[in-house]
């Protein structure tokens, strides 16, 4: 029996709900590898004409560009697989944009849709979990012919 089967089709029953939160999960992964690549193109100088290249930008932007380089597919992997530090990844990721963004836009400029973007998807998520969690507590609370 394995433990992580990637791909596995969900359970039979599993029900709207679960396919939709599925589905919403893996679009966030998608935007997630879509970001990470953009950060990458930028440092290796394939975006911008060359001009975001990790050696010709300030070092504030070669820790930011770095970090989410790295973290955004990362998060990206880990809500694919609906693993339990995918979210967690992705948190600390979207945390470090809206930090960059809002917090000092003096250095790294203003992105009001992106932050709209993040605060959506935060909210969304902690509505399907919420769903989520009462449908289970609901399921749970069924009495059952095994159960007696």
């Amino acid at each position: 029996m394995a433990m992580l089967q990637i791909g596995a089709a969900p359970e039979p029953g599993a029900g709207k709900l679960n396919a939709s939160f599925r589905l919403f999960v893996r679009l966030v992964a998608l935007g997630s590898l879509a970001a990470g690549l953009q950060y990458w193109g930028g440092l290796i100088g394939f975006l911008n004409g060359g001009a975001s290249r990790f050696d010709l930008i300030p070092a504030y932007w070669q820790f930011a560009s770095a970090a989410l380089s790295v973290l955004l597919p990362v998060a990206a992997v880990g809500l694919w697989m609906q693993v339990s530090w995918g979210p967690v990844v992705w948190v600390v990721a979207a945390g470090a944009e809206v930090a960059m963004h809002y917090g000092l836009p003096q250095w790294f400029g203003e992105r009001p849709v992106l932050m709209i973007a993040h605060a959506v998807v935060l909210v969304v998520y902690l509505a399907f979990r919420l769903l989520l969690f009462l449908k289970w507590r609901k399921d749970a609370l069924k009495v059952t012919s095994d159960s007696l």
